[in-house]
Parts: structure tokens; sequence; C-alpha cells
């Protein structure tokens, strides 16, 4: 038996019954925040306002709902639309390796629960799945940091977990998810030059709508290799040459990645790695009782991580992938909120004043991978008075106690109150808390609820 084949029938075999409590638990979470994080980026985000406006051109059978825009389309639409939303924020749960597995497994979950009538069970075992997938693939490509990828991972990743989340809610056996992992396998791929853009939202949203497509395109039988993994220019061979071990696929089953090494709520709406600097100016801010105008000079020193060394980001979007801009926002406003990456902030005067003032450095001795890196900021005030701070992670990150749920639910809360009054509000978060105890009628009204 080949490893495409053994994997896949540890997939199919896996059944609500065989989760643990914890992973139960934390997909839950998963689940309220997928959808308030796409509620807040169809709001606060141009992207997917466009990209709507496109899905309708488009056309397609009103099966399933277009969050946030009051509209139905194919689960394939729906699930590319929805999980750009979910990810244009920047603001949905890093796990690690690092990765964007929610909105690139939660759209297709909710798109074809919606047309097929599936329960929150199914839901909540597709998330386990395709997060599970999407785990460890990353874990044996041995490419844990940035350093070394040459694609945005949930492009790479995400296809094929979208695949298995899907898989699980049409009820593929375990040669049709071989024939789907196939199919996908040959969508795969996203560039990092598009971070900043409109375009990075649908690295996460053409993913999952490729895997759904796959999983749909297998279950009428259409083929593909169906030793996708260990094949001759397979998946691991075509993307990471001989760097892939493909005996990790293996380790997929409890504790499940869901809950082991688990994931990090993002309490910030930009890249994760900036969360670091993010927290760091923040204790700063505090230090000095907010009064940001008595900074003379701002010393950032980080590991070597290019793509977020952006000195003048261009737009507020852009801003979300840049230390000095965090950093920034975090020592002016003592707060990082989804209104800071808007234009405006960016291009207010005391935003171009203390930019100028902002020195990068880095410390090639630290690893550029979020489990292993920190970051110092130090300020030095006109009186010459030097305050300095260093951050090895922010609150919550893998490996350490979670975000508290009443805590979360604050994030949830303020992404939601941007399209619900607040008894309607309260309704989604109520259902989205016990997705595994609902049925098919009530799934389809919390579609209903987020269709807006």
């Amino acid at each position: 038996m080949g490893i495409t084949e053994e994997l896949c029938d540890k997939i199919v075999a896996t059944t609500y019954g065989d989760l643990t409590e914890d992973a139960k638990d934390r997909a839950r979470r998963l689940v309220i925040d997928g959808v308030a994080v796409a509620i807040a980026g169809t709001v606060q985000e141009d992207a997917p306002g466009i990209l709507a406006k496109h899905i309708q051109a488009l056309g397609g059978e009103a099966q399933s709902t277009a969050i946030g825009f009051g509209f139905k389309t194919s689960p394939v639409h729906a699930a590319y639309l929805n999980g750009a939303s979910m990810h244009v924020l920047d603001y949905e749960p890093m796990w690690t390796p690092a990765n964007h597995q929610i909105s690139t497994s939660l759209p297709a979950l909710l798109a074809l629960s919606e047309r097929d009538g599936a329960s929150g069970k199914d839901i909540l075992t597709g998330i386990v799945k395709g997060t599970e997938m999407m785990g460890w693939i990353r874990q044996a490509s041995g490419l844990v940091g940035r350093s070394g990828a040459k694609f945005h991972p949930p492009g790479l990743a995400g296809p094929l977990g979208s695949a298995v989340a899907s898989s699980h809610i049409l009820g593929l056996n375990t040669l049709t998810l071989r024939h789907a992992l196939g199919i996908v396998a040959s969508r795969a791929g996203s560039i990092f030059a598009n971070v900043g853009t409109h375009s990075k939202s649908i690295n996460c949203g053409h993913a999952v709508a490729m895997g759904v497509d796959a999983a749909l395109l297998a279950g009428h039988g259409f083929n593909a290799n169906p030793n996708v993994f260990e094949a001759t220019n397979g998946y691991a061979e075509t993307f990471f040459d001989s760097d892939f071990v493909l005996e990790e696929l293996l380790n997929y089953g409890p504790p499940y990645r869901v809950a082991s090494p688990g994931y990090a709520i993002k309490m910030f709406p930009s890249q994760f790695g900036t969360h670091f600097v993010i927290t760091a100016a923040l204790a700063l801010h505090k230090k000095i009782d907010g009064k940001s105008e008595y900074i003379e000079k701002i010393k950032i020193t980080t590991p070597k991580m290019d793509y977020v060394n952006r000195p003048h980001p261009e737009t507020g979007l852009d801003g979300k992938f840049s230390w000095q801009y965090t950093t920034c926002c975090a020592l002016l406003d003592g707060t990082v909120r989804m209104a800071s990456f808007e234009d405006e902030r960016r291009f207010a005067a005391d935003m171009e004043s203390m930019l100028n003032r902002v020195e990068h450095a880095v410390d090639v001795n630290v690893v550029p991978a979020f489990e292993e890196m920190h970051v110092t900021v130090e300020i030095t005030l006109k009186d010459g008075t030097v305050h300095s701070e260093t951050c090895d992670g922010p609150k919550g990150k893998y490996g350490r106690p979670p975000i508290p749920e009443d805590e979360h639910l604050v994030k949830v809360r303020d992404c939601l109150a941007l399209k619900f009054d607040d008894k309607d509000m309260e309704h989604v978060i109520g259902l989205a808390r016990r997705i595994d105890d609902l049925d098919a009628t009530q799934v389809r009204e919390l579609m209903g609820l987020l269709a807006c």
C-alpha cells in the first residue's frame, strides 16, 4: 500500500466520534472566528466586493451563501468568495508551521453543507480533517519558517486540505479521495509577490474553491494519478524536491493538530510576524503613558523576513505586512485594530512623521520562524531616555495557553458589529459556539444570518 492510499484510508475512516474533546472545543472556536473575520472582511476591504461582483457575473445555481453579500451561488464560487473574505484582513488564526488553514477549509464546509443538508457535526469533523491534512503537509515539507519557501503556503497546502474537508461532506471513499487529491494537486501554488495586494486574499479563496471543485469532480468519476504524493513528478517531488518526508503524512490522526500544537488566535488584523513587534510596542506605549510625541527615534531588531520589511507601505493594506508601520500604530494609538489599516490612518501626518524615525536592523542569528524568533523594539525619547522591549511571541501563541474565550469574543463581536445589531450578533455567536449540535436546518439558519 502506498503513502497516498494509506493516508486516505485514515482520513476516510475518521468520524466525529474519533475526535478528542479538546479537538472539538478548539474546532468550535475556529468556526466562530472564521465567520466573524469573514463578515468584517466584506466591510473593511474592497477586494471581496470586487470579487462578489465578478462571481455574480459568472452566474451559477443558487445553492450556497455568499457571506455578507446577500446572494447565493454555486458551492465552488461561494467557497472562492468566502475564502477571500475570511483571509483578506489577515485576521484568521495562525498555525505552526505557518499557514491559513481555516480560510482554506471552513468556506468549503459551509458551502457544501448548506447545499447538501449536512449537520454541524460534519462541519466540525471536516475542519479537523482539512486542517490536519494541511498541517502535516507543511510539517512534511520541512519548511517550517518562511526561509526557503517558494510559494505562499495556503495556496500550496490549502487546495489539498480543502479537498479533504470537502470529501467528508460528500462522503467520498478512499479511491475517490485519492483522485480528488490528484486533481487538486495540479492547481496548487501561489506567489509571495502578491502579498500586500488584493490578490493575496484569493491565494486562500482560490485554494479552497479548487478543493471543492476537485472533490466534486472526483465524485463524478473524474480521475487523476491516485498516488499523487509519492508519484514521480507528483506533488511532493514537484514542489519540495527531495526535502519532503512522505512518512510524516502518516502521522495524521489523534490528538489532531487543531489541538496539538494548536493554533494562535490573532488579536491584531495583520501578518503574524508583526504581532511580535506590536506586542513589544504596546508594552512601550504603556511604559511612556502613551506620550508618543516624546519619541525621538525607534529601532526595531528582527530576524531577516524581507516580506515584512516595508519602511513606507504603499497603502493601508500594505501596512499589514510592515514591521515599521505596525510598530508605529502601536506606539501612536496604543492599539492595532481594523481601522489601523485604512489609507486615512496610513497617510496621516503623525504616522508619516513617526515612520521617518524608524530604523530597522536585522539579527542574522535569529531564526526567521515564528516558532523560534524574537524581536526587540527600542525607543529613544527626546530627553535621551531609552526604553526597550523584547517579544518572543504574542499572547496565545501555539504552545502557550490559548487566548481566553471572553477575550476572543471581544474580537468576534468587534467584527460582527460591523454588520449585525446586538440581537442578531448574539444569535450568530450562539449558533457558531455549538456548531456540532446543529442539524441541517440550523446550519442553513446560520448561513441565512451570515448572508446579511
